[in-house]
């Protein structure tokens, strides 16, 4: 692996910040992270800071793993660091182009990292998957890594107050076996799904999840929204973002 030193101070400061809080990471299916070559690493997104769950895996392996993240932030402090972690710069108006440079970064043999939810889930349960990981693993001919982290949403999500002090929380990641590039899209978007989903359950097993938290899926006895209602709740969020961009309030909108 080749050395970038901004990549490494940024793990090494993860790496305190696990340790601060008292972290507890359980991770099975380490040997499923190619050590060389490019993938597609496929994550489920339930809270604000799995990015650093998913960079801790990738150096585990040797490897730093690219992340696709929004281009309006490609300014200041957090552009700097996106430009020397290679991160790349997803521009919502120009989403062709920001497709091309994920394909171009896994034809180079990268690990690209993406979240096929989009966005996180509030249910913690898998929302509908979007197609692009499938789309960029036909075209760039390299496998998709199916990943799951199951716990991070207990330290900072939507709508749960923050717990970032010292909590020892456990934390179960668990990767599943490359999946080959085959089309048609679709139908390669769904096994991942499949796959995820086995990966998940194997994740929730044996966690310590009491009756009625707020961050336990509703089916595992908890509170959290259905995947219905945390639809709702999303489109209610996106319409006030909307609202404040164009400077009314959200009734007006």
């Amino acid at each position: 692996m080749a050395r970038e030193p901004v990549y490494d101070i940024l793990t090494g400061l993860a790496r305190t910040i696990f340790l601060a809080q008292g972290l507890r990471i359980d991770i099975e299916g380490q040997e499923h992270i190619p050590r060389s070559g490019g993938g597609v690493l496929a994550v489920n997104h339930t809270a604000y800071l799995d990015f650093m769950e998913v960079g801790l895996v990738g150096r585990k392996s040797g490897r730093n793993v690219r992340f696709m993240m929004k281009a309006e932030l490609e300014h200041g402090i957090i552009g700097f660091l996106m430009k020397h972690c290679k991160a790349i710069g997803v521009d919502r108006t120009a989403g062709a182009a920001s497709y091309a440079r994920a394909v171009t970064a896994l034809r180079d043999g990268e690990l690209v990292v993406v979240y096929p939810e989009a966005t996180i889930s509030r249910s913690f349960e898998l929302k509908e998957f979007k197609s692009g990981a499938a789309r960029m693993s036909i075209e760039a001919d390299v496998p998709i890594i199916p990943l799951i982290i199951w716990g991070a949403q207990r330290v900072w999500t939507k709508d749960i107050p923050k717990q970032l002090g010292r909590h020892n929380f456990p934390i179960h990641i668990r990767i599943g076996a490359p999946i080959p590039p085959a089309e048609p899209a679709d139908a390669l978007t769904a096994t991942m799904r499949t796959r995820m989903n086995e990966l998940l359950e194997n994740a929730q097993r044996n966690y310590p999840m009491p009756e009625r938290a707020r961050w336990v899926p509703l089916r595992l006895g908890g509170t959290a929204p259905t995947l219905a209602e945390a639809a709702v709740l999303e489109r209610e969020e996106m319409a006030r973002r909307r609202a404040k961009a164009a400077g009314r309030t959200p009734h007006q909108a």
